[in-house]
């Protein structure tokens, strides 16, 4: 073989740069898609799920639960199907977006267990990682004011008193995680937030017995005199 044909088969064997560049991008784009479209579907799925959680906890505050159930069902069913699509893809699995679905899910089913005076499920139980769990849990705490406040106005004094100490027992856990918001997921924040309303439910609360057990000894006192009239 002459010098000029080695040269010749020796070019023909080495491969392409520009070629193997492209290539290279190629490959990049074709995984930056697939990437994409899960980000994407995990993006309009989290937005269905927090449409139908905020849904299912106004069921609950009107006390319709088995319509409030059939929504938080069909959360669940959405939420699992992201978290398998995305399982593959941490960043997106822990994305902003998904978890931001998953504590608002948790919110619901949490609000329903304290509703129905039932243990409250874990976050193992329903799926979701411990920082959107315990920001849901502090949210849902939160909610408990407006049926405090409904069954106050109904003279359901026992029920809302029963739901202040629901609103007691989760403050008193929640405080005791000490952790940088970067680990829990703002939850000092969250927090802070719910004491307030805890407070603010508090002396509502305490405002109304008062109220009633002014009306009651009033109406004793009237019933009294009124006998010893009659006497």
């Amino acid at each position: 073989m002459t010098t000029h044909d080695s040269a010749a088969a020796n070019e023909a064997a080495s491969p392409d740069p520009d070629r193997l560049l492209a290539t290279a991008v190629d490959a990049i784009v074709t995984r930056f898609e697939a990437v994409n479209a899960v980000r994407d579907h995990a993006v309009g799925t989290g937005r269905q799920i927090v449409r139908l959680s905020a849904n299912s906890v106004r069921a609950l505050h009107r006390e319709d639960h088995a319509d409030a159930r059939a929504l938080l069902a069909q959360a669940a069913g959405l939420l699992a199907e992201v978290q398998a699509a995305s399982a593959a893809y941490p960043a997106i699995a822990l994305a902003g977006y998904v978890q931001d679905a998953a504590k608002e899910y948790a919110e619901a089913a949490i609000t329903a267990a304290l509703l129905d005076d039932l243990p409250i499920p874990g976050p193992d139980t329903l799926g979701v990682q411990d920082a959107a769990w315990l920001n849901g849990l502090a949210e849902a705490g939160s909610e408990l004011r407006r049926d405090v406040l409904d069954r106050l106005r109904a003279d359901r004094t026992a029920d809302a008193e029963r739901l202040l100490a629901r609103m007691d027992a989760i403050y008193a856990v929640l405080v005791s995680v000490d952790f940088p918001d970067a680990i829990t997921g703002g939850l000092r924040r969250t927090t802070d937030q719910f004491r307030a309303v805890l407070e603010r439910t508090r002396g509502d609360v305490t405002l109304s017995v008062r109220q009633q057990r002014l009306e009651r000894a009033l109406a004793t006192h009237e019933r009294s005199m009124s006998s010893d009239r009659d006497d």
